[in-house]
């Protein structure tokens, strides 16, 4: 069965990092809500929740998606770019070691949420939070497992995968990345069709893909019709109290589809 790797909301969720957003106040009662709302989708799309240990003074804690990247039955701990959140990746490591081989970044800067995974290729953001040596650290771990690796530009957003999703293959069979174009040039993902986000609706371009679901961010409609006209499965899931902390569907879990 495939597993999700999931962890608690911290109390502390309120001090999370923030790059380009205001601090906002964060309900932590909505947000606990909500993660339980993601997981029960998850579950209902056929994984399995394992939730990672809690880190209660880890304030970006529930956003998992960073501290790994998880390539088949390989798992990269990442190196984080903000320096609070690298005590996060040894409950990861831990965690992970029961289930894939375990593997760590020799050196840089690294966020997994700027990694996004396309077939066999690795689209990494060049990010405030990911750096020229964090990716060259990825590049020659991956390369012997298969995976080509490619730099993508960002304008003004945290991760990739912030403004990127690949939501998998369409009723066609045609892979498709989602993207806003207002933070990153679509031209550069190859072999895919592109669904821009229109310009108001730029959170809604963060997705996951679960089984043969795609799991969206609620109240987008015009990117909720265009995918239901590609034939994909979606499920809405509120992410709003997430998206004051910089983060959203894809940051609150670890997926490892082939377990």
């Amino acid at each position: 069965m495939p597993i999700a790797f999931t962890r608690a909301v911290s109390p502390r969720l309120v001090d999370c990092e923030l790059t380009h957003l205001p601090r906002q106040p964060i309900d932590i009662a909505a947000a606990v809500r909500q993660h339980t709302t993601y997981e029960r989708a998850l579950a209902s799309a056929g994984f399995e929740i394992r939730r990672l240990p809690p880190l209660d003074d880890a304030p970006d804690g529930v956003f998992v998606e960073d501290t790994a990247i998880i390539l088949g039955r390989h798992a990269a701990i990442t190196r984080p770019g903000a320096a609070s959140r690298r005590s996060e990746t040894a409950s990861t490591a831990a965690a992970l070691a029961d289930h894939l081989h375990v593997h760590r970044l020799a050196e840089g800067r690294l966020d997994g949420g700027d990694v996004m995974l396309v077939e066999r290729t690795l689209y990494v953001g060049a990010s405030q939070r990911t750096d020229a040596a964090g990716i060259a650290a990825l590049r020659e771990l991956a390369r012997p497992l298969g995976y080509e690796t490619i730099v993508v530009d960002l304008r003004d957003c945290l991760h990739l995968k912030t403004c990127t999703t690949y939501a998998g293959r369409d009723g066609a069979g045609n892979g498709v990345v989602i993207a806003d174009p207002s933070h990153v040039d679509p031209g550069v993902f190859k072999g895919v069709d592109v669904v821009r986000v229109a310009p108001d609706e730029g959170p809604a371009a963060n997705a996951v893909r679960a089984g043969e679901r795609l799991l969206i961010a609620a109240r987008f409609p015009r990117l909720r019709e265009a995918l239901e006209g590609c034939g994909f499965r979606l499920v809405e899931v509120d992410t709003s109290a997430f998206r004051k902390a910089e983060a959203a569907l894809s940051c609150l879990s670890l997926i490892a589809a082939d377990l």
